[in-house]
């Protein structure tokens, strides 16, 4: 038996330490916390300091009798979880779990897994730091007790199994923020001038801008006019160099927010990859706000600077972190090691460390230089001037390794270091000839809804959440569904584009697209009717200022400023007492908005949300005749349908006409739009609308899915119709009625008897357990999901 255990929190993690300690030490892993607070409503007695009541889950029990054996044989054990709040609660919950003493338990910490780090962890041990675990708890309980609370709340007042958090709400409050600044703007015309010069030496052109826009086409026109006989020359020159200078290393909300923009990944699955870098030894944590880089990654990055591009290209910098709740002293996130380049590893990896070497490498090297060049063009008939501006690079600098995205990039489809044009050589004073001048009916564009990485931006910029509860918060609100990230089309626009050419002006109109989103939050109506819940009766939780001075309060419990249990009093007495008033006094909410009346039947239409999602309703219940349902497609709310868009809903379902006999009906379900043929259901293919489809369109539906079906089917067995091989996502694999069975690997797909299928489907552990299954994966997932928040 090793002399020395040493616990961390992931197998993964564990796995590489092991290869930089000797035989003295066992490494193993706690697999994240091993004790919660207990499911019912004894877990915090508020009566009593706020004392908890903690439990050993059934998944952890196995784990946490091994750790006690083993931590029972041997002479020191060191705890090495993770260096922020939660990790420092790990470890303490571990050293009550376990039975720990004080005088052969060390607690050590580190940013990177590498040799060096973990051996001078060793050499400088500390104790469990208690302010961190009551900054820990304070945040556990503190937000257990909101949703506790909240929860029963929303049930009897909204509709039942909601659920509320503290972050949570506050970022759903947001997002419904900004779809009704959305909904309110109205987009207003201008038209934008853009002339087009050839300079007289051969085919050389540029282009050149009005700074002022027309807000009347007939202003637009008069000034086309006034161009028509007028002569141009350039009336100043102004060139000035310009240097860019490259963003600090990446910090939590940074890599979030970049891994969006040039990536495409989820706020969730950069922290999944960022976690299997760091656990592989090859970036520093991934949870912190610092932008800071400790000396010896400096001198590292200097090296591989200089060995790789030169000494022109670098500059030692060190960045300050600006946020004032900065909670841990961590570095920024960078490579461990700066001469790896790349790595081996899946493709999301690959680019994932790409992309963090890149910025880290990039904060230490030389601003980029460039030469501006401002050209303003005299109109000989006008008072105004154009201008066109240049940007000449003169020395690549950082810019030769990497360029940071914004959220304006996402917007216009562009990258920042794209837009940098090359003037022609100009002259003060050179007459010149026009091409082509256009005016271009150019429309003001709302507030752009949030992507997953702009909303973790907002949050940060209003000091709301911490670098560990980014991820989980936007997941949250979107597995509750009061959010949703999806694709929208746009719709169609005309604009009109007034052009000056060949000595005459000619009008065209022209259409775009507006409004079309990508992977955008939107609220949907049980978010709305929740936020408006929460604002109207617990101002506290969804206010942004009242939430950042939370996070504030916990930042003082951790540098041991304040104490945490009156901190917690000072939240819940008030709290509370809001949630006995609410429950008492507060009417049922409902978010119903009448829309107007049927002209056919007189009665009345109304939209809002009922049991199974928001409806539109003809009638009343209390009515003799029974009221007509219909549901709201995608992308309508209840807040903005229309009467007219109401009264659609109910040409569905609708006959199409027969085949085979049969006949064929659309209509829209739980999962979009379909065709129901003969007892059997064909999903409407994108694009297509519901109400314009035709017989022959549904046929085709309906005879492609039959051929896929087909395609996909490898054998039938003769013994049971109901037992085939089929192609399956992840390759073949054997429906037997309802059971999905697994073929062993090895196995001759040709060759596999119904004797096989038989023995698999009762071995199959879901036939087995059923319904039990189905529960003990949702506790499981339950307590996976309190490990990090």
């Amino acid at each position: 038996m090793a002399k020395n255990l040493l616990i961390v929190e992931s197998p993964a993690k564990a796995k590489t330490i092991e290869g930089y300690l000797g035989k003295d030490f066992l490494v193993k892993s706690s697999y994240g916390h091993i004790r919660d607070l207990v499911k019912g409503d004894d877990a915090i007695d508020t009566e009593n300091k706020f004392t908890q009541k903690y439990e050993v889950p059934s998944d952890k029990k196995a784990i946490v009798s091994e750790l006690k054996k083993l931590a029972k044989a041997a002479e020191m054990v060191w705890l090495a979880s993770d260096e922020d709040r939660e990790g420092e609660a790990i470890s303490w919950h571990l050293f009550e779990t376990l039975g720990l003493k004080e005088d052969n338990t060390k607690r050590i910490v580190f940013h990177e897994i590498t040799k060096p780090a973990i051996l001078k962890a060793i050499d400088s041990p500390r104790k469990i730091d208690y302010n961190l675990v009551n900054a820990q708890q304070a945040r556990r309980v503190l937000d257990r007790l909101v949703g506790f609370e909240l929860s029963p709340v929303l049930w009897r007042k909204v509709k039942p199994s909601l659920s509320a958090g503290r972050v949570q709400s506050v970022a759903v409050r947001l997002i419904v923020d900004r779809e009704r600044e959305i909904n309110k703007f109205n987009a207003e015309a201008a038209y934008k001038i853009v002339a087009i010069f050839y300079t007289g030496k051969g085919k050389e052109i540029f282009k050149a801008e009005l700074s002022k826009r027309f807000e009347q086409k007939e202003e637009a026109s008069i000034f086309l006019k006034d161009c028509l006989n007028a002569s141009f020359v350039i009336n100043s020159l102004e060139k000035k160099p310009a240097k860019r200078t490259p963003s600090a290393p990446f910090t939590t909300s940074t890599l979030q927010q970049e891994a969006s923009r040039k990536l495409g990944f989820s706020v969730a699955r950069t922290m999944q990859v960022a976690q299997r870098l760091y656990e592989a030894g090859r970036i520093t944590y991934m949870r912190t706000d610092s932008v800071n880089l400790s000396d010896t990654a400096i001198q590292a990055a200097e090296q591989e600077i200089l060995k790789a591009y030169g000494e022109k290209y670098h500059k030692l910098r060190k960045y300050k972190t600006k946020s004032a709740g900065a909670q841990e002293a961590h570095e920024a996130i960078r490579p461990t090691y700066f001469s790896e380049h790349t790595i081996e590893g899946d493709a999301s990896e690959k680019r994932l460390y790409e992309l963090i070497w890149k910025r880290a490498i990039a904060s230490q090297m030389s601003e980029a230089e460039f030469e501006k060049t401002v050209a303003k063009v005299g109109i000989s008939t006008r008072s105004e001037e154009l201008i066109a501006s240049g940007e000449v690079m003169r020395f690549d600098g950082f810019l030769k390794v990497y360029f940071e995205s914004t959220d304006e990039d996402q917007e216009t489809g562009t990258d920042n270091d794209s837009d940098n044009t090359l003037l022609p050589s100009l002259e003060k004073g050179q007459h010149l000839t026009l091409n082509e001048m256009t005016a271009t009916e150019r429309f003001s564009r709302p507030p752009a809804r949030y992507t997953e990485a702009s909303l973790v931006k907002k949050l940060e910029e209003l000091g709301i959440g911490r670098p560990s509860t980014y991820a989980p918060t936007i997941s949250t609100i979107q597995n509750r569904g009061y959010v949703v990230k999806e694709e929208r089309e746009g719709k169609i626009r005309e604009f009109t584009v007034l052009t000056l050419n060949s000595g005459e002006i000619r009008e065209a109109i022209k259409t775009e697209v507006t409004g079309a989103e990508r992977n955008k939050m939107f609220p949907t109506d049980i978010g709305v009717l929740v936020n408006d819940f929460l604002v109207e009766h617990f101002k506290g939780i969804v206010d942004f200022n009242f939430t950042a001075k939370v996070e504030k309060e916990f930042d003082e419990i951790a540098q041991g400023n304040k104490e945490w249990t009156d901190m917690l009093e000072g939240f819940y007495i008030p709290f509370h007492s809001e949630v006995q008033d609410t429950l008492e006094n507060a009417e049922r909410a409902t978010h119903e908005r009448e829309l107007g009346v049927d002209t056919v039947s007189g009665k009345p239409v109304s939209v809002r949300v009922g049991r199974f999602g928001p409806l539109v309703q003809i009638g009343a219940a209390e009515d003799e005749e029974k009221p007509r349902f219909a549901s709201l497609r995608k992308g309508q709310m209840i807040e903005t349908i229309t009467f007219e868009e109401a009264m659609e809903l109910f040409k569905l379902p609708k006959k199409v006409g027969e085949y085979e006999e049969k006949e064929m009906t659309v209509a829209i379900g739980r999962f979009g739009p379909y065709i129901r043929h003969n007892s059997s259901f064909y999903s409407l293919p994108k694009g297509i609308d519901p109400l314009d489809v035709t017989q022959e369109q549904a046929i085709d539906i309906i005879n492609e899915k039959r051929q896929k079906d087909i395609e996909k089917i490898i054998r039938v067995f003769d013994e049971n119709p109901e037992a085939r091989i089929e192609n399956g996502r992840w390759g073949p694999f054997v429906r037997f009625g309802k059971q999905n069975l697994k073929i062993p690997k090895g196995t001759d797909v040709s060759a596999i008897t119904y004797e096989e299928v038989l023995k698999w489907a009762a071995s199959d552990p879901k036939a087995k357990s059923g319904k039990t299954t189905k529960k003990t994966t949702t506790r499981k997932t339950a307590t996976k999901t309190v490990k990090k928040k």
